[in-house]
Formats: structure tokens, C-alpha cells, sequence
């Protein structure tokens, strides 16, 4: 299974990305909503991105609605990771095309419990 993650925040990137790859996932990654679309266009579709609300250039949010307007990416699972912590937030991340909603911070078995959810769990 392939993966994105999107955040500004590095550190972030590199938590979600060992989770992911201890699950067996191939993963790419990009710091904010417009290289995730670029990164998409280079390598196609993924199996699932997950992605931050707060981000230079283009936040996650904008980056679920434009993702789902494009077919291509309509089996993407998206799951938000995200400091927004407001119901009215995690309704809005919902409505716009995300799968699943994951509050920072997390642990690695929240993680896994999403995954599990959205029928993406370890091989």
C-alpha cells in the first residue's frame, strides 16, 4: 500500500511515516497542500493521505475539497491529523471528503485503530 503525508511540521511527517512504514506502507510525503497535489500528480493516486489542517500555501482542508473534485483520486482514503480540536471542524473535515479525523497529538494505536477502520490495517 502507498501513502502521503501531509504537514509543515517535519517532525510530524517523520512520526507518521515510521508508523506507516512499520505497517509495510510506502510512503511520500510534502510540507503543504500544493505539493501534495504535485506529489499526486507524479506518483498517482495513493491508497491513503493523511493530512494537517494548518499548513502554509494551502491548508488540508482546501486540499480534501480539491481532491475530491478530481476522479482520479476518488478510492484515496483521507484521514486529517490536525490540531483542530472543535466538533464544528471535524464536521466541516467530514463534509469536505475525509474519511477519518485523528486530533494531535496521538499515539501509534490511534493510528492503527483509524487504519483499521478505514480497512487499511497491517498486510
Amino acid at each position: 500500500m502507498r501513502a502521503l503525508v501531509v504537514d509543515d511540521s517535519r517532525a510530524m511527517r517523520l512520526i507518521l511515516k515510521q508508523i506507516l512504514r512499520e505497517l509495510q506502507f510506502e510512503v511520500f510525503e510534502a510540507a503543504h497542500g500544493l505539493e501534495a497535489l504535485e506529489r499526486l500528480k507524479q506518483t498517482g493516486c495513493v491508497d491513503l493521505a493523511l493530512v494537517d489542517w494548518n499548513m502554509p500555501e494551502m491548508k488540508g482542508i482546501d486540499l480534501v475539497t480539491e481532491v475530491r473534485k478530481l476522479s482520479d483520486y476518488s478510492a484515496m482514503k483521507i484521514m486529517m491529523v490536525t490540531t483542530e480540536t472543535e466538533m464544528e471542524q471535524v464536521q466541516r473535515a467530514l463534509s469536505a471528503g475525509a474519511d477519518e479525523y485523528v486530533m494531535k497529538p496521538f499515539t501509534k494505536d490511534v493510528i492503527l485503530e483509524k487504519l483499521g477502520v478505514l480497512g487499511l490495517s497491517a498486510p
